[in-house]
């Protein structure tokens, strides 16, 4: 191996690694509100009406944002065009994105609802975050 493979190997290694580092500290679960003690939550009952209130308005129809569709459980569990399967991630709420752009953690730009919007739809409250976490975390289901 050459100086400038065994240079370009090592830089390469150290964007990674730095990348990964930078993901993984903007997925900090200890910043999430607790998740919900409900148990039995679905998409249908629990989930829908949150997200009929504070996301489908964006998120649904023929063209919604990011390409994520929140109005069905198999549009959540799809995921949008940035994140796909990682939005969501049945039984994992803390490597779940959509949950910390919910519960405005992370990066700003990924905040959801944004805190400025057309449509002057608020955040969601810790409880409704909490319940969302719970139904990631009992399978998504």
């Amino acid at each position: 191996m050459t100086k400038l493979s065994t240079l370009c190997l090592t830089i390469g290694s150290g964007l990674l690694l730095g990348a990964l580092t930078a993901a993984a500290a903007e997925l900090d679960a200890s910043k999430l509100p607790p998740a919900s003690t409900k148990t039995g939550l679905t998409f249908a009952n629990d989930i829908k009406p949150i997200f009929d209130k504070s996301c489908v308005k964006c998120h649904s129809g023929e063209k919604p944002k990011a390409k994520l569709t929140l109005d069905t459980l198999e549009g959540v569990l799809k995921g949008g065009k940035d994140n796909g399967k990682t939005d969501v991630v049945p039984g994992h709420a803390d490597q779940s994105k959509l949950l910390f752009a919910a519960a405005h953690v992370g990066d700003e730009d990924d905040f959801m609802p944004p805190p400025k919007n057309k449509a002057n739809i608020g955040p969601l409250t810790p409880e409704q975050v909490g319940i969302i976490r719970a139904w990631i975390d009992q399978g998504a289901k």
